[in-house]
């Protein structure tokens, strides 16, 4: 297991705040860094190497129904 973090970004570009975890492989933090993003939009970083940029949870565009 390998130690990770996942922090929070503000609109402004500032680390909000963080959170540890550890995981078995990048791909395993990003799934767990995946449940942050209903808070905003998320870095995932491994030490001093960046995994990756979550984007904040969209709720998906409202479908359109076809009336005749």
């Amino acid at each position: 297991m390998q130690q990770y973090r996942a922090y929070l970004v503000g609109d402004n570009g500032v680390f909000q705040s963080a959170e540890a975890f550890e995981a078995s492989s990048d791909a395993s933090a990003v799934t767990v860094a995946e449940r942050f993003t209903r808070r905003g939009n998320v870095e995932v970083w491994q030490l001093g190497r960046k995994i990756g940029l979550l984007k904040k949870d969209e709720p998906p565009p409202p479908r359109v129904l076809n009336r005749q």
